[in-house]
């Protein structure tokens, strides 16, 4: 479907309208919509590739956000109650919706949401050819591999939609570099990469991918080596001494692994103790920063030899 509709369906009509006409009136296309925010007694805001708009008039009642919440979980609230603990319930075309409530623990865990207040509908727009200029640092030609490599930026930078755009290239194989495919795993414990439904990837994630989602990534490495034999693992925002654990038993099993942080430049990367750990201990062959300003572009990278970490520019 690709457009304004596949996420109005999830609004009462009249929110709908008053939403579709705002964006008319304001020469906002699908593609530049990013956000729908949602929240109690509050008007609704639209977020775009420019800035926001804020709906005077689309003030959302709190019958109205759980009338919404119903129509997201097919009127079976119960039945995606494992997603809305995990704080977000994945749409039909990948869209996500992050929710916030009043949280119920039990044990240490979260048992349940209530009185849910806020709803963020984040669109999903899949971007063909966004690993194009970062490409050529990851692929081993010779070996028809790929390098270990760590893909760092700052929140909003484009490293999901690249690292999503890259297991594709690498899953399917790119013709024109006489590059064959390779048998991914990846770990999508948020399901923003492959963004499952129902057992179906939302997204194109190549032809020899596997998915394990909504498990910590330090437990889905293992699963997925055990059962899968992937040649190649992905996973987002590493970052935890669990996640060191498991890409150094995912490497030291001869897979190859291609994951993101978040950080600015080295210095942000190394204050994070897992992460220089697994830096250290030699890893990774290439740390890939993206820039902060221009979503999806390179700022630097770094090639890693067994005794120092030798710098080169674009």
């Amino acid at each position: 479907m690709n457009n304004i509709n596949e996420i109005l369906r999830y609004f009462p009509r009249q929110i709908a309208s008053l939403i579709n006409s705002k964006i008319t009136q304001e020469n906002i296309t699908y593609t530049m919509l990013e956000e729908i925010r949602v929240r109690s007694e509050k008007p609704i805001i639209l977020k775009h590739a420019s800035g926001e708009i804020i709906i005077d008039k689309g003030i959302v009642k709190q019958e109205e956000v759980l009338e919404i919440l119903q129509y997201i979980c097919n009127n079976s609230i119960y039945s995606y109650q494992a997603q809305i603990c995990n704080g977000y319930i994945t749409l039909i075309g990948g869209h996500r919706v992050g929710i916030t409530g009043s949280i119920v623990m039990h044990e240490g865990k979260i048992n349940n949401v209530n009185y849910i207040s806020s709803l963020n509908f984040r669109i999903a727009k899949q971007i063909i050819g966004a690993s194009a200029k970062i490409l050529k640092y990851i692929i081993n030609l010779e070996e028809n591999t790929v390098y270990n490599t760590l893909i760092i930026s700052p929140p909003g930078a484009g490293k999901t939609t690249i690292l999503r755009d890259l297991i594709r290239r690498i899953s399917s194989g790119i013709e024109q570099m006489k590059y064959k495919g390779l048998t991914v795993g990846i770990v999508d414990e948020r399901g923003e990469i492959a963004s499952m439904y129902k057992g179906v990837p939302q997204n194109d994630i190549g032809i020899r991918t596997d998915v394990i989602d909504n498990v910590k990534k330090s437990i889905g490495m293992k699963m997925l080596i055990r059962s899968m034999s992937p040649q190649v693992i992905a996973a987002d925002e590493i970052g935890s001494k669990e996640d060191v654990e498991a890409i150094s038993y995912a490497i030291c099993s001869g897979v190859k692994g291609i994951f993101t942080a978040h950080g600015g430049d080295m210095k942000d990367l190394l204050l994070n103790p897992a992460l220089k750990e697994l830096i250290n201990s030699h890893i990774f062959e290439r740390l890939i920063f993206l820039d902060s300003k221009i979503k999806g572009e390179i700022a630097s990278t770094y090639q890693l030899n067994k005794i120092s970490l030798e710098y080169f520019r674009n």
